[in-house]
């Protein structure tokens, strides 16, 4: 499992319902010197995008190693998380409160917060953000062997994936 660096390379995206917070927060991001850079994934999709192609193209950048971690914003957060999930190797949560997001780190390496616009204030979601960016995953805790177990059974699964089931 890579160690994440110092300074973090971020990827943000958003559906309409939450464009106003993502930018926001990372407008906020990019004057935080524990932030490398902020990359917004609007600008490969087209306007409108629903949150499925924006989360799909977040995590996919996580996967790849070209971001550290993703900000995701939506109504409620959760579209995000469950589409964010789906890309083997990431691990993503909707969180909105501290000891969620900070256990999301610390406990579960999280890569991806998600975050909902029409769930929590913009007050609440920037300590939310500025609670993501002080945590970093320490290897070698009871973690990682939890961690460990998640890789394991993505790479059994996709190894043995049933062919010929469906229509």
């Amino acid at each position: 499992m890579p160690h994440e660096p110092e300074q973090l390379r971020i990827v943000v995206g958003s559906d309409d319902a939450g464009r106003p917070y993502k930018d926001l927060l990372a407008e906020a991001m990019r004057t935080d010197g524990r932030v490398a850079e902020v990359r917004d994934v609007a600008g490969g999709l087209p306007a409108g995008a629903a949150y499925p192609a924006v989360a799909f193209a977040a995590a996919e950048r996580i996967a790849a190693g070209r971001a550290d971690r993703a900000l995701l914003v939506c109504h409620t957060g959760l579209g995000m998380a469950i589409v964010a999930n789906k890309v083997p190797g990431v691990r993503a949560v909707t969180a909105h409160d501290v000891v969620s997001v900070r256990a999301s780190v610390l406990s579960n390496d999280a890569q991806v917060l998600a975050l909902g616009q029409g769930v929590i204030g913009l007050a609440l979601a920037r300590r939310l953000v500025g609670e993501w960016l002080a945590h970093r995953f320490a290897p070698g805790t009871s973690a990682e062997a939890k961690l460990a177990a998640i890789r394991d059974y993505e790479q059994h699964r996709a190894s043995t994936a049933v062919a010929g089931r469906g229509c």
